[in-house]
């Protein structure tokens, strides 16, 4: 049986929704200290499942989430870029389009660990375009 109600945290965040066993489940409204940061959606025993969140900054992330990391198919909105594809336990995984929000730029391909790796194409702002095939490399 599930109940709903609000919870108040030490920090001055909270929480508003649905409850099971203690644990946020359903759907929910949870933000940060002092009202900053937001998620909004579904929720499956504590961890978020499908929603919105909105950090401080104004970034959001809409789409699904397993053990409280993005993960499955979503859309990232930070900054001057937009994000759509696939999720891998938080980071950019596996396939999606990266591309800017006041330019041509365009990054359409698979991913790795949240970096661009392997085949796509990249088309730079100018509208020219590259078809790539890259391996991604940590940062000496």
């Amino acid at each position: 049986m599930s109940t709903g109600g609000r919870f108040n945290f030490d920090d001055g965040g909270s929480y508003c929704g649905g409850w099971e066993q203690g644990k946020a489940h359903g759907h929910g409204i949870c933000t940060g200290p002092k009202g900053q940061g937001e998620y909004c959606g579904s929720w499956g025993h504590g961890f978020e499942v499908l929603g919105v969140y909105t950090w401080p900054s104004g970034n959001t992330y809409q789409g699904t989430w397993a053990q409280g990391k993005r993960h499955g198919l979503g859309v990232e909105n930070k900054g001057k870029w937009l994000y759509k594809g696939e999720w891998t336990h938080g980071f950019k995984g596996r396939y999606g389009v990266r591309e800017s929000t006041g330019t041509s730029s365009k990054y359409e391909g698979t991913w790795n660990n949240g970096l661009q790796d392997g085949y796509g194409t990249e088309t730079y702002s100018d509208g020219a375009g590259q078809t790539l095939m890259q391996q991604s490399r940590p940062k000496s």
